[in-house]
C-alpha cells in the first residue's frame, strides 16, 4: 500500500474523488512548459459519498471507468488524495545527518507521541522540509498519518477501474501545488495573502495561503447544490438541465436578480464569516486577493458580484492558464471546467517531482 507523499513515480494520472464527481487530469511537460493531454469530470450517483466517506465503492469505480473512457487516457498509474480532515500532520525536528531509512525507523518508534490511533491502523509517511532555523544540524520534517481504511477504500475503487495508486497525497497540498502555477503578481508574491474559496456541491472551503503554503482552512455547509436546486424549483428543470443552465446561462429574464443575486449574497456571508474567524485567530485583518474554485466558480459573473460585495480583487482560478491543450482536449471546455480541476491538476503534477 502506498503511503502519503510517495516519492518519484512515472507519469501519473491525477484522480480527484470528490463528493459529487470524479475528476481526472493527465499532464505532460516539455522543458518548463506543461500540456494538458486529457481530462474528464464524471458525476457520481447520489449516495456515493456520505459525510466525506466513500459509501458505494462500486458506483465510484464505475464512474471512474466512464471518466477514463471520456478522457481517452492510457495511463493506469495514478496520484490520488485524501481530505485534510482525514490526515494528522505534525512538524518535527530531526538530525540532518540521518538517511531516509533511519528517519523512518525513528519516526515509527516515536509515532505514538504524535498519533492518537493504534499504529497498526494508520499509514505513516514523512517529508523533509528543509533545514531548521534553530540549528544547522537539524532539519524540519513533516510527519503525516492517515487511517489505513481511508487509503484502502481508494485503492479498492481505483482497482475496480483498472487503476493503481502510486502516490497518495493530501488535498490541501495538491491545491497548493496547483495554485503555484498561477503566475499572477498578487498570487505569486511570497508576501501575498490569498484566500481560495472552493465552492463544492454541499461544502464551501476557505483556504488562506501565505505565499505557497496554506495557513488556514475552514469548511462551511454551503454549496452550489443550493443554486442548482433553486434553478430546478423555479424553472421546472431536471438536475442535469439546471447544472448546464447554471454554467452556460440562457435562463429567463430576472434570473440574475431573483436567483443569482440571493445565492451570491448568501455565499458572500459564508465567506465573510469565515474570513472574520480567520482574522480573529491571528495577526491579519485583510487578504490581498480572492480566488474562486470548484464547479460553481465558473458561473458567469459570480467573480464580479463577489468582488463588488467584498471589495477584494476576485478572479476565477485556472491552473491551466499557461498550458497548451492537447489534441484530445477542447480549449473552451477546459477553461470552463478549470476551477473544478485544481486538486486533480495538483495531483497530476506529482509526475514531475
Amino acid at each position: 500500500m502506498p503511503g502519503l507523499f510517495n516519492k518519484k513515480a512515472k507519469t501519473l494520472l491525477g484522480v480527484d474523488i470528490g463528493s459529487t464527481s470524479v475528476k481526472l487530469v493527465e499532464l505532460s511537460r516539455q522543458g518548463d512548459r506543461y500540456r494538458v493531454e486529457a481530462y474528464a469530470i464524471e458525476p457520481l450517483p447520489a449516495g456515493s459519498f456520505i459525510e466525506k466517506n466513500i459509501a458505494e465503492p462500486e458506483a465510484v469505480g464505475q464512474a471512474l471507468c466512464r471518466g477514463l473512457a471520456r478522457a481517452r487516457t492510457s495511463l493506469r498509474n495514478v496520484a490520488v488524495a485524501v481530505s485534510g480532515s482525514a490526515v494528522i500532520t505534525k512538524r518535527i525536528e530531526m538530525d540532518a545527518g540521518l538517511g531516509d531509512d533511519e528517519m523512518e525507523s525513528l519516526i515509527r518508534i516515536e509515532a505514538d507521541q504524535y498519533i492518537p490511533y493504534p499504529l497498526d491502523e494508520v499509514a505513516i509517511d514523512f517529508e523533509v522540509q528543509g533545514p531548521s532555523t534553530r540549528s544547522p544540524e537539524r532539519v524540519n520534517v513533516l510527519l503525516a498519518a492517515c487511517r489505513r481504511e481511508n487509503i484502502e477504500v481508494r485503492e479498492a475503487v481505483l482497482a475496480l477501474a483498472g487503476l493503481t495508486a502510486r502516490v497518495v497525497d493530501v488535498e490541501a497540498y495538491a491545491l497548493e501545488r496547483s495554485l503555484g502555477l498561477l503566475a499572477d503578481p498578487l498570487t505569486a508574491s511570497r508576501g501575498a495573502l490569498v484566500a481560495v474559496v472552493d465552492i463544492g456541491a454541499t461544502m464551501t472551503t476557505l483556504s488562506v495561503l501565505l505565499g505557497d503554503h496554506i495557513i488556514y482552512t475552514r469548511e462551511q455547509l454551503f454549496g452550489g447544490r443550493q443554486l442548482t436546486e433553486e434553478i430546478q424549483r423555479r424553472y421546472g428543470l431536471t438536475v442535469a438541465q439546471a447544472e448546464l443552465a447554471k454554467k452556460q446561462g440562457g435562463l429567463p429574464e430576472g434570473y440574475d436578480r431573483e436567483v443569482m443575486q440571493p445565492f451570491c449574497e448568501a455565499l458572500v456571508q459564508q465567506v465573510s464569516r469565515s474570513l472574520q474567524l480567520f482574522f480573529s485567530s491571528g495577526r491579519y485583518s485583510s487578504v490581498d486577493h480572492l480566488l474562486l474554485a470548484g464547479g460553481t466558480a465558473s458561473v458567469p459573473g459570480l467573480d464580479r458580484l463577489i468582488e463588488q460585495q467584498l471589495g477584494t480583487p476576485t478572479k476565477v482560478a485556472n491552473p491551466f492558464i499557461h498550458m497548451t491543450p492537447g489534441s484530445k482536449v477542447k480549449a473552451s471546455a477546459l477553461a470552463s471546467d478549470a476551477p473544478a480541476l485544481l486538486i486533480a491538476c495538483g495531483l497530476a503534477l506529482r509526475s514531475f517531482d
